[in-house]
């Protein structure tokens, strides 16, 4: 049983994102892009039990978000929130007697309160989602939006755990194999934060007190975590704020490796 709240990235990246946010013996899934074994064995790893989970909590409609959640609200049971426009975009990948809510602003859940921050992506009604937990803990989990609203910014700025995306060198995705037109789609103001976007908030969230930093959903094709986490230390640095002394900053992983963050 938990307690202190608790961030533990299960997978994160182009072939599947999930986290999962709880403390005091409940939690939450934000995101389901793996399949729901894949699910099952990481939360074991990490020493979650599965009827802790109160819900899972869907950002948009893209595979690598949600392609376990047919067989999760099958099996499990398992409330699925979303925006209204998500949840239309995922009408036909659920069962019909599937538990679905939509998340206008905010919802409680047991001791739990989650907000949803609408995000500018190339998706139906994309969101991310800030968890406060019952000891007052506020998490911010952020990505796959082409560039950071003053909302999403408010949001990180007030967490107490933040994970950004990082999704891309700039250097890279120009020089790398991706047609013309998914470049664009990537760049362009509903794609995906790049590394020096990523890297000039965090310096502004340190700045207001966030202090517990996350690099999420990194492209395997044009980005490395070194490369990411150099960035972002760098752009600190240049800020006058030293890594571990005044921020922790960690990559979340593509694969479960036991990572967990107490905020």
């Amino acid at each position: 049983m938990m307690d202190l709240a608790k961030a533990i990235p299960l997978f994160s990246g182009s072939s599947g994102n999930s986290y999962f946010i709880g403390a005091k013996g409940e939690g939450v899934l934000i995101d389901a892009g793996r399949n729901c074994k894949q699910l099952e064995l990481a939360l074991e790893a990490a020493s979650v039990d599965f009827s802790s989970i109160g819900a899972v909590f869907i950002t948009h409609e893209h595979t690598d978000h949600c392609s376990a959640l047919r067989v999760l609200a099958n099996k499990h049971r398992l409330d699925i929130y979303a925006s209204e426009g998500t949840l239309n975009a995922l009408s036909g990948k659920l069962y019909p007697n599937a538990r679905v809510h939509v998340i206008e602003k905010e919802t409680a859940l047991g001791n739990m309160l989650i907000r949803r921050i609408d995000t500018p992506h190339d998706a139906a009604e994309s969101c991310c989602y800030s968890v406060t937990t019952a000891d007052g803990k506020t998490a911010l989990i952020a990505t796959d939006m082409g560039f950071v609203t003053p909302e999403v910014r408010a949001a990180a700025c007030g967490s107490d755990f933040v994970v950004l995306e990082s999704n891309h060198d700039l250097e890279m995705l120009r020089l790398g194999p991706y047609p013309y037109i998914l470049k664009k789609r990537i760049l362009s103001d509903r794609g995906h934060l790049s590394n020096d976007a990523c890297s000039v908030e965090l310096a502004q969230l340190v700045s207001s007190g966030a202090c517990r930093l996350m690099l999420g959903h990194l492209s395997e094709q044009n980005n490395t975590p070194q490369i990411a986490l150099r960035a972002s230390v760098a752009e600190l640095e240049r800020a006058g704020m030293k890594f571990r002394r005044d921020y922790t900053l960690d990559i979340a992983p593509k694969e479960p490796t036991g990572l967990s963050v107490i905020y």
